[in-house]
């Protein structure tokens, strides 16, 4: 029996070949490191090309709200559609992100879950410090329950009310709320686009054909 570390499945190369078929991930919990990472990523992907789609995949039990509202912000503001797709779960901050995506390009596949919960923060401190705290988290958890209303097209005293406790969702109760916009039942709805390769194959048959 060894004590070495289990190696990492979904390491760098795996994230790098994704990267250059146009896919990031979110797996595990949403952190400002991985958040900024995923921006960036997106900015980097739009401007080397700023026509075709980019896919982010989430498997998430949530996490920061700053990352979460950072990655929207930049999702609206390049020019590519950025589609979404719920792995296993897509839980708070993940639950965000799944309905960010561009309308009609947001999936889940068939067993996959979604929570949407108001989420929680600690207070402390003096008593003005607690107050400007309160006053902080409620103007967040209002920008946030909106934006979700937005992107679901419910009422937003319906996101409240549901926001209140933890609120699971089945993919077809996902759908039926407005976070997704189809449930995948084929591979052709999860293949990431192609890249060119170099040597034998389509570009070899190519340019044999045009030497004719």
């Amino acid at each position: 029996m060894s004590d070495s570390p289990r190696p990492q499945a979904f390491d760098a190369t795996a994230r790098r070949e994704l990267y250059e078929r146009r896919v990031l991930v979110l797996d595990g919990e949403l952190d400002d490191d991985n958040g900024t990472l995923l921006a960036t990523q997106l900015i980097a992907l739009a401007a080397e090309d700023p026509l075709s789609e980019i896919s982010l995949w989430i498997h998430s039990p949530g996490g920061s709200v700053p990352a979460m509202l950072a990655i929207r912000d930049v999702m609206r503001a390049i020019p590519n559609d950025v589609s979404t797709l719920v792995l296993g779960m897509a839980c708070s901050a993940g639950q965000f992100l799944l309905s960010s995506g561009t309308p009609g390009r947001r999936r889940a596949l068939p067993h996959s879950r979604v929570l949407m919960h108001q989420g929680s923060a600690g207070i402390g401190g003096p008593a003005v410090d607690v107050e400007l705290q309160a006053d902080a988290l409620r103007h967040t958890r209002d920008t946030v329950l909106r934006l979700i209303a937005d992107d679901t097209g419910q009422p937003l005293e319906r996101v409240f009310d549901d926001s209140l406790h933890d609120h699971w969702y089945s993919a077809e109760e996902a759908l039926d709320y407005g976070f997704v916009d189809s449930i995948v039942t084929s591979f052709a709805e999860l293949r990431p686009a192609g890249r060119d390769r170099v040597g034998f194959g389509a570009g070899a048959a190519a340019g044999t054909g045009a030497a004719r």
